[in-house]
């Protein structure tokens, strides 16, 4: 066996090594420089720690701008090619389509006895079918867009209530409108013109002239209502809700028009018919739609039965109609009354209910005392 000179001779360390310094026989200090240079290593260099982190970089307005291009044409109704204002609805295969042309396509197809079908891919679109693209709705709804005033950018989420209350060029009128003053300007300059305003120095002549006009127009406005409380005050009355079904006519050339079923009120059995814009040819080519009724007393009565009668829109219905009040003296010889217009809004609102499966409303009818 070799001495144990020897061995410690065997043990000393290469030339170069980092314990080469340390002297021949020190063990202890050899393992603390080794550690020492481990650590090191594993550190690294200086310079990767004082490295920076990496900046985003920023995006120009120019790149901004085409984004928001890319996004109005990813995101616009694929019927009229605009942002959607409202509700968006999808076809089965992720088409897009706003509220409004939406509800066309279907009252075209309801005045074609057609399938309604979205025309991007020809997929069947209904009410069941169809439904609304949340997600759509919200980012629209971030969207830049314009101020009609200031020309302002704003979200289009906020631009009617700056509109409406926050633009300092919103088109405002003067508080003595009431009294005949005409202007409208800028809201900015509505304090200096109502400062230079001559209405409220009018005489009191001048005012009741003007007063008489604004009773006038309210006495108008109050005779519905007056004629209704005054109906409400008959012996008879009655009311039941009613759901016009779409059919066909057996004509050479087809039309569509309406039919309730028969119902009973004051104990007489009734029946309600509807047609649209008169029953004209082509009603799909028409811009403007309108649906008129007519009640028909489908009972023998004894003598005349005279009654007042209106509509109004269903429980469940969002429809906008006007009350209008309808007169008609029933007997079995005048058993059905004239068509009457359907007091709806606008032609909105008449492809909404052609747009709908059914059309549900509520009858009144009054029958007058002798």
């Amino acid at each position: 066996m070799a001495s144990l000179d020897e061995r410690e001779v065997g043990m000393a360390p290469a030339p170069g090594s980092s314990s080469a310094a340390v002297g021949v026989g020190d063990p202890v200090a050899g393992v603390a420089a080794m550690q020492d240079e481990v650590n090191i290593r594993r550190e690294g260099p200086e310079s990767d720690l004082e490295e920076p982190p990496k900046k985003r970089a920023k995006v120009t307005e120019e790149e901004s701008g085409k984004l928001e291009e890319r996004l109005y044409s990813v995101l616009c109704c694929t019927v009229c090619r605009d942002l959607p204002k409202a509700s968006v609805y999808q076809c089965t295969n992720g088409h897009l389509m706003c509220a409004g042309c939406f509800i066309h396509l279907l009252a075209d197809a309801r005045l074609k006895e057609e399938q309604a079908t979205c025309p991007n891919c020809r997929c069947e679109i209904s009410k069941n079918l169809c439904c609304r693209n949340l997600a759509v709705e919200n980012a629209v709804s971030e969207l830049p867009t314009e101020c009609t005033f200031c020309l302002k950018q704003f979200p289009r989420s906020s631009l009617e209530r700056h509109q409406k209350e926050e633009c300092q060029d919103r088109v405002t009128q003067c508080k003595y409108k009431r009294i005949g003053c005409p202007w409208q300007g800028p809201y900015h300059e509505l304090p200096a013109h109502e400062g230079e305003c001559s209405h409220p120095t009018k005489t009191g002549t001048e005012l009741m002239g003007i007063l008489g006009e604004m009773d006038q127009n309210h006495r108008r406005d109050m005779q519905l209502y007056n004629s209704i409380f005054s109906l409400l005050c008959y012996e008879k009355i009655g009311f039941t809700e009613v759901q016009f079904r779409p059919y066909r006519t057996d004509d050479f050339i087809t039309r569509l028009y309406y039919e309730t079923s028969r119902f009973t009120v004051l104990n007489q059995t009734w029946v309600l018919k509807a047609r649209v814009n008169d029953s004209e040819r082509n009603p799909n080519l028409s811009c403007k739609r309108t649906l008129s009724f007519q009640l028909i007393l489908k009972s023998k009565v004894n003598s005349a039965l005279e009654c007042s009668f209106l509509l109004l829109k269903g429980p469940y219905d969002d429809v906008r109609i006007k009350p209008v009040i309808n007169h008609h003296s029933f007997s079995n010889d005048t058993n059905e009354t004239e068509y009457v217009p359907l007091p709806i809004s606008d032609s909105v609102e008449c492809n909404k209910l052609l747009a709908a499966k059914n059309i549900n409303l509520r009858l009144f009818i009054f029958q007058v005392q002798k």
